[in-house]
């Protein structure tokens, strides 16, 4: 058995999914896009500059993504988000910064324990990048 994130790009995401993917791609190292499917003129859900189908990887983990032009209910929440670890301050740090940035907000500023310990490292700093989805970074011990 294998698990794999897939992120769905809906409402105010819709259309950025291919975007989002070489911001991503271009951060992390080791990362590449492996397949982009888009809709055909006509079919339902999209328009052929929508990503039907893609999979991409993140320092060699798979994710998968999807955008659809449909009027959905959900779209992505910081209840859900993306676990970075490294023993790299300078890396955390980059990475917390250029995901924040640029349209992105800070949700809990990377910081060190100094005042209290999460119990999971020496940093924490939870973000949203400018496409809606959340990440927390933690540099470890």
């Amino acid at each position: 058995m294998k698990t794999t994130t897939f992120l769905t790009f809906v409402g105010d995401q819709c259309g950025k999914a291919e975007e989002a993917i070489k911001f991503y791609t271009a951060i992390f190292p080791n990362s590449e896009i492996k397949n982009l499917t888009k809709y055909s003129e006509g079919e339902a859900g999209g328009t052929p500059e929508l990503i039907k189908h893609g999979v991409f990887t993140l320092n060699g983990t798979k994710y998968m993504i999807s955008e659809n032009n449909y009027n959905h209910a959900w779209s992505i929440t910081p209840g859900v988000s993306i676990l970075i670890e490294s023993n790299s301050e300078n890396e955390i740090q980059t990475l917390f910064e250029t995901l924040s940035s640029k349209g992105g907000k800070i949700m809990i500023p990377l910081d060190s324990y100094d005042s209290g310990d999460y119990g999971f490292g020496k940093k924490f700093g939870w973000c949203e990048d400018k496409y809606g989805v959340s990440w927390q970074l933690i540099l470890l011990d």
